[in-house]
This record gives C-alpha cells, sequence and structure tokens, in this order.
C-alpha cells in the first residue's frame, strides 16, 4: 500500500468516535450497544475498502475532509443496522411452481396449524402430562389415536423426520442382524440420505437382491437365512425406473414374511393419507394401502404430501412400535411440542376431511381456471406499475410437486413472464431475492418466470409491491 493511502485511511473515524456521535448514540439507545458496534465496525470497513479501490483521483482523494467520511460512516452504519437486526430466516415469495420446494420450507402450514402453535408455545401444556391420572405421560399421545384412526394401524409414533424414523427402526429391529432390500430400492434422497448408509449407521447389514431393473419375489427367498432379521420395501418416491422393469408387491413380500417369520418394513418416503388420482394425479401408494396389506411398520414424511410440520411417522403393529419406543436412539430423535402442536391440527384436518385446509393439497388441485385469474390478476398488478419500461405478459406452462414426491409429474400452470427494461432475467431474478420479502421465481427460455400455483393472494400483493421496489433502483 503507497503512502498517499495511507494518509488518506488516516482520516477514517475511530470505532470510539463514532459510538459517542449523537445519532449513532441515538441507535444504541434504540437497538442496543452490541448490534450497533457490529454495524459500525462493518461501515468503516466499507469506507476502508472503497477509498483503497475507487479510482478517485488524488486530488479528489487529498480533498476528503474527516467530517465527511464521519458522515458518510453514520449513513452507511444506518443501512447496515437495517440489514444486522433484520432475522436471517424470513418469509419468501415462492413463485417457482415447485410445490414442496425443499430449499424453500416445503409444506406451507394451514391457519389452523398456526394457531395451534402459538396456543401451545405461549405457555406450558400438558406435553408429557396425564390429565385424567395427574401423572406422567407419553407425548406420543396427542397424535396417536388420530394416526391410528387415518390409517388403521395398531399403534403410531412420531420423531424429528422421516430419515430419523428409518435410522431408528432399522436400529431396534435388526442391529447386528441382515435385512434383506431389493438394489432397485437403494434410493438417495436430499442431503446424501442414502439407504446402505443409513443401515450402515444403524447397526444392520444389508442385503442386496435382485437388479436395478428387476427384482423377484424368489429373490428375496434366496437371500433369507438365520441371521435375516427384516425385510424393507422402500418406495422410490423421487425417482422412476421405466422399461423392462419388475418389483415385488407388498402384499407378496408380507406372504414370505409370514412363511419365515420375518416383519415386513415399507418406508413410504413422502407418505400420503388420500388417493391423489380424485385430482388427476397418477397413483400413489397411501399409507392406509400399506396398513391394509399387512406391512409391520410403515414409515413416512409430515412435512411432504401430508402437508404438515417436518416429522418422521412409524405406523404398525403395536408389539413393533413398542420395541422402537423403548430404543435409546428414541429420546435423540424425539419431536417437540410445536412439530407436536401444528401435526396434531393437521392430522384433525384429514380427519374432519376439510382438504381444501391443506395448502398443499389445495395447491396440487387448482384448476386452470383459478390459475388463469391468478395469473391476470398478477400481471395486470405488474402492468399498472411498469407503464413502459417493461411488461407482464401471462403463458402456460409446467409446475411440479417436488420435495422427492411424485416424480415425472407435471402440472399444467399459468405463468407471468416479467420483462423489464435494461434488466435481463438474471438481474431480475437477482434483484427479487434481495427484496425486503425475497420472491423467488424460475428462469426459462430466457424469461423470468412467476408461476402462481405457489403464490397466495397475498404472495402476489407482495410481488407486485417487490418489483415497484426494483423499478426504482433501475
Amino acid at each position: 500500500m503507497n503512502l498517499e493511502i495511507n494518509d488518506i485511511l488516516k482520516k477514517l473515524p475511530k470505532i470510539g468516535d463514532l459510538l459517542i456521535h449523537p445519532e449513532i448514540e441515538n441507535l444504541i439507545t434504540m437497538f442496543g450497544k452490541n448490534l450497533v458496534l457490529k454495524s459500525v465496525r462493518e461501515a468503516v470497513d466499507d469506507l476502508r475498502e472503497f477509498l483503497i479501490s475507487s479510482n478517485l483521483n488524488a486530488e479528489l482523494k487529498e480533498n476528503i475532509y474527516k467530517d465527511e467520511l464521519i458522515k458518510e460512516a453514520v449513513r452507511i452504519t444506518l443501512k447496515k443496522l437495517e440489514v444486522n437486526k433484520a432475522y436471517s430466516l424470513k418469509k419468501v415469495v415462492n413463485a417457482t411452481g415447485v410445490v414442496l420446494h425443499t430449499n424453500l420450507g416445503r409444506a406451507p402450514l394451514p391457519k389452523e396449524a398456526l394457531e395451534n402453535i402459538y396456543k401451545i408455545a405461549s405457555g406450558y401444556s400438558n406435553l408429557e402430562y396425564e390429565l385424567d391420572e395427574g401423572e406422567r405421560g407419553e407425548r406420543y399421545s396427542h397424535v396417536r389415536q388420530l394416526l391410528i384412526e387415518l390409517t388403521g394401524a395398531e399403534d403410531a409414533m412420531v420423531v424429528n423426520n422421516n430419515a430419523g424414523a428409518v435410522l431408528l427402526c432399522l436400529s431396534a429391529l435388526s442391529r447386528g442382524k441382515e435385512v434383506i432390500v431389493s438394489r432397485g430400492e437403494l434410493i438417495e434422497i436430499g442431503g446424501s440420505f442414502r439407504i446402505p448408509e443409513v443401515m450402515l449407521q444403524s447397526g444392520a447389514k444389508l442385503v442386496e437382491v435382485g437388479t436395478t431393473n428387476k427384482t423377484h419375489l424368489y429373490d428375496y427367498e434366496r437371500a433369507i437365512n438365520e441371521n435375516t432379521s427384516l425385510l424393507l420395501k422402500v418406495h422410490t418416491s423421487n425417482y422412476k425406473i421405466i422399461g423392462f422393469t419388475s418389483s415385488v408387491d407388498r402384499v407378496d413380500l408380507k406372504k414370505l414374511g409370514e412363511k419365515y417369520n420375518l416383519p415386513l418394513m415399507e418406508d413410504l418416503g413422502s407418505g400420503v393419507l388420500v388417493d391423489l388420482r380424485k385430482y388427476g394425479i397418477p397413483y400413489e401408494p397411501t399409507v392406509q394401502d400399506s396398513v391394509k396389506a399387512g406391512v409391520d411398520v410403515v414409515t413416512f414424511s409430515g412435512d411432504k404430501l401430508l402437508g404438515g410440520p417436518q416429522a418422521g411417522i412409524v405406523v404398525g403393529k403395536k408389539e413393533i412400535i413398542d420395541k422402537i419406543k423403548k430404543h435409546p436412539l428414541n429420546r435423540a430423535l424425539r419431536i417437540d411440542k410445536l412439530t407436536l402442536s401444528s401435526l396434531e391440527a393437521v392430522l384433525k384436518i384429514y380427519f374432519e376431511g376439510n382438504l381444501d385446509k391443506i395448502p398443499v393439497i389445495r395447491m396440487i388441485s387448482k384448476d386452470m381456471e383459478t390459475l388463469k385469474e391468478d395469473a391476470e390478476k398478477l400481471a395486470n398488478g405488474l402492468n399498472s406499475i411498469l407503464n413502459e419500461r417493461g411488461r407482464a405478459i401471462v403463458l402456460d406452462d409446467l409446475s411440479e410437486v417436488g420435495g422427492g414426491s411424485l416424480p415425472g409429474v407435471e402440472l399444467p400452470t399459468k405463468v407471468v413472464a416479467l420483462k423489464i427494461d435494461g434488466l435481463g432475467p438474471e438481474k431480475i431474478a437477482q434483484r427479487l431475492r434481495l427484496a425486503e420479502i425475497p420472491v423467488i421465481g424460475r428462469i426459462k427460455r430466457n424469461q423470468f418466470l412467476l408461476d402462481v400455483r405457489t403464490m397466495s393472494d397475498d404472495d402476489i400483493k407482495y410481488t407486485v409491491d417487490m418489483v415497484r421496489k426494483v423499478l426504482w433502483e433501475t
């Protein structure tokens, strides 16, 4: 660094001097010293970087006064403070059209779930307390009966997510023993969750049978020996194998298990409690299907097609569920009161048959007329503020369910293509991502698209407001 720059940097205000500046002192009173101190330090760092890297000529740099730098530091501090005081985890508008977007939090919760969370979290609750007996109870009891009624299973329990549910079940039922599974079902989902690796962690020994595309009942039977503890079927919820294929139905696997006195476990992955065919979606096995077929233990997610909070739900035969509950790993994976309160509210909606209250079901089942109306509402709102600076047009496109559910299923949808003069699609996407309420769309065919399938009426209003702010910046 040359001497000239060193002379300029000496004019930078000291942190201590800024903290006693009247405007900064007011901010400390309002927001506390720690947050303001962090913002002041960042402001001075930004000024230092500007002076070092800027193209100001030597004369202009020489004429920069310390008072001007203090004033600029205060201004930058105010801007930094707005960023630093904001929460990192924030609401976003999902305009991608992916209903179960893992990166955007998967299933949005119904109003009833949010109300119940607030009611339970704002005070004390009978989380593990039996009101009738006045004794310690079991936290699963709050959802156990609902799950039994909805699925037809003998018993039920819940842990923090489905990966945990699979790990717990295998640990409790098969540690040190062999588990037989088809090669075509050795799935991997997001976050590198792989059945073989989960099996390794559980202490069970994986026995692969069949081939990637074809597995027969005799493949399972040939692999059974005195060390076999479990037959495992895994639903390939995030991919499909098509063409020259065959797999073994759960009914046949159950009969094989009975023949050799082996329990059958099925990991459904997403898990669904309603027949989606009535919404025009290809058949997806329901939890009830598995229970009815006699599967001894079934695991599935709470925050995918079920449309609830993140949870790993386990239903099945009481004798087996009891064994799983007693395993030491269960405590490490147990569900918390916020999730329980939310899950109970969601399950009650299913029990009462009011499926239109579940946002995921509502979005999946949106008809084209509703989608068209929403898209036109969004396009009209955008065009009213764009004037001559761009345009918004309604187009046909395709949505997807996402979240590792219903692979290959595309849902006809309506999108709004947003064009702003002077900004390419990538720049529009970036500006909206960094807005006060981030709006996340998708880029396709060199256009920035907003898919209304995953947008509520409020989301449409937010999006128009955020685009207005983007226009002010251009």
